[in-house]
């Protein structure tokens, strides 16, 4: 890579962060700022052309960012809800590869039925990265969140295995439905088996290191070691990726609190930076794809077809979605009693967050060259991940608004458990005290100190229940507490800098107190 390619992709990189960070000032959705923006940056004269490399992205963006939603994920909650994500994350995903392979066949016979299938899987998978940062910030309730991200993390190894092997058909290669199911269920059990394997085995590994630093940099290589392994042996990658990132999770707690401290704000990093270059590149992409298709097609034929093919990937979602989550609590008393039964507005929010994104695009990149309609298809794909994004995706918030959907009730009921186990904590806290004083002589002043720092903390959890103020708006004293701290905790770093400044400490030694006081400001902030 020469000098000029590399200022090209810092000049992105850098734009796309500046972008995402005045996005996130304003309370914009990032990733639409980011794709609307490199449609327009793509058509000025001079801006170099960019393509997503498929092999890039499926290798160096994908694993990361399906292990980092992973890690965040609830594996308790993806399991109460695994026959919402199963209907989703595969019924859908097929149900909407063979809806749109029939229309697109119809629309253009010559195109082929194995290459039409290929286009259905290509755009059948959701990305969720969008929908899911939206329903956070707009409070939804936790299930649709749950099922939202259960989707994404399990639909793209169904999308990826029903293009391959469409791929294969329209190829010649002379696959058969059965190889197809097959080949289908190996990748899935293939993948499952290998990310529980690495998994077992990384954790086994981690739990013995109880080094923050080195714990985090190993945690780096896994979601490429989990992909990898799987790929090798023709298993699905992002099943392996997914599975390590739920165990990994799920376990996080056997960790030491410098390793959790350290995860969360890597991971944090590493998706916003991820995310941010993806998105970009996605709008950039647009002038050289358009380009590539009005030399087959005019423009009225391709709007034609964007526009159908868009619509069919948005009615399928809605179609499969009303029957697959209204009919079931009916028809089984078990699963109405385990999973309750679902609200019409909760089922068309859900419909409606059916925003594609980078896996799309990175499956038709690998199309073959010599596949007869590809620069169609890659056009096709654009448009659904460029349409969903922008028209679904702004719509999304005003949608949730409109349908007046809260987890009002599921923020009390968070407060009141948290309280309720801070009282039981403190509790089995305190307990100790009197054993740890006969065990070490501690004074009788520092067990009042430690006393006082429980009460405290379970005094600031109910009182979160009432909103966190005191009657008739007053302050309450964890309130009182928490910025009179802050306001200390301010003068004491000041004092510090200015002694550095002095020459009275060594700069290593304004590291180490700064660290200390930022720790206890985390906690202060969490309360």
């Amino acid at each position: 890579m020469d000098a000029a390619t590399g200022l090209r992709l810092l000049a992105l990189a850098a734009g796309a962060i500046a972008l995402a960070a005045v996005a996130r000032r304003r309370d914009w959705p990032a990733p639409l700022v980011l794709v609307a923006a490199g449609l327009l940056v793509s058509f000025v004269p001079g801006v170099p052309v960019y393509r997503l490399d498929p092999e890039i992205v499926l290798l160096v963006f994908l694993p990361p960012l399906l292990y980092s939603a992973a890690l965040d994920s609830s594996f308790l909650r993806l399991r109460d809800f695994k026959r919402a994500v199963g209907l989703l994350s595969v019924g859908l995903v097929l149900f909407t590869t063979l809806v749109i392979g029939v229309v697109m066949h119809l629309l253009i016979p010559q195109l082929g039925l194995a290459a039409a299938f290929a286009l259905g899987a290509i755009v059948a998978p959701p990305d969720a990265v969008a929908a899911v940062a939206v329903a956070r910030r707009l409070g939804l309730p936790r299930r649709m969140i749950t099922i939202l991200v259960g989707e994404s993390l399990f639909n793209d190894a169904t999308a990826l295995t029903v293009y391959r092997v469409a791929i294969a058909a329209a190829m010649g290669q002379g696959i058969t439905l059965l190889g197809g199911v097959l080949d289908f269920l190996v990748a899935a059990v293939g993948g499952v088996l290998i990310g529980l394997a690495v998994a077992w085995a990384l954790g086994w590994v981690l739990e013995r290191i109880r080094d923050p630093l080195v714990e985090n940099t190993i945690m780096l290589l896994i979601p490429f070691a989990a992909y990898l392994a799987a790929e090798v042996v023709h298993a699905s990658g992002v099943i392996s990726v997914v599975i390590v990132g739920l165990y990994i999770g799920h376990r996080m707690h056997r960790a030491g609190f410098g390793t959790r401290l350290l995860s969360d704000a890597l991971w944090r990093v590493i998706a916003f930076f991820l995310e941010t270059i993806v998105f970009a590149l996605i709008g950039l992409q647009l002038h050289s794809i358009v380009s590539d298709a009005l030399k087959v097609h005019d423009p009225w034929t391709l709007a034609g077809y964007a526009l159908a093919i868009f619509g069919t990937a948005v009615a399928t979602r809605f179609v499969w979605m009303v029957p697959a989550a209204a009919l079931p609590p009916i028809l089984s008393k078990k699963i109405r009693e385990r999973e309750g039964t679902q609200s019409f507005p909760r089922i068309v929010a859900v419909s409606w967050a059916g925003m594609r994104g980078v896996v799309s695009l990175a499956a038709a990149s690998t199309l073959p060259e010599d596949l007869e309609g590809r620069a169609l298809l890659l056009f096709l794909t654009f448009a659904v991940v460029i349409g969903t994004l922008l028209v679904q995706g702004l719509t999304f918030p005003t949608l949730i608004r409109r349908l007046k959907i809260t987890s009002d009730r599921e923020v009390y009921d968070d407060n009141l458990a948290e309280a309720a186990a801070q009282q039981a904590a403190a509790t089995a806290a305190l307990a100790t005290l009197p054993d740890q004083a006969t065990a070490s002589s501690v004074h009788a002043e520092v067990i009042g100190q430690l006393r006082a720092k429980e009460e405290r903390r379970t005094l600031n959890a109910w009182e979160r229940l009432g909103g966190g103020t005191g009657q008739e708006g007053e302050e309450t004293p964890s309130a009182a507490y928490r910025r009179m701290r802050r306001a200390m905790l301010t003068a004491e770093r000041e004092v510090f800098v200015r002694l550095r400044d002095e020459r009275r400490i060594d700069d290593e030694v304004l590291r180490r107190v700064m660290q200390e006081l930022d720790f206890e400001e985390a906690i202060l902030e969490r309360d």
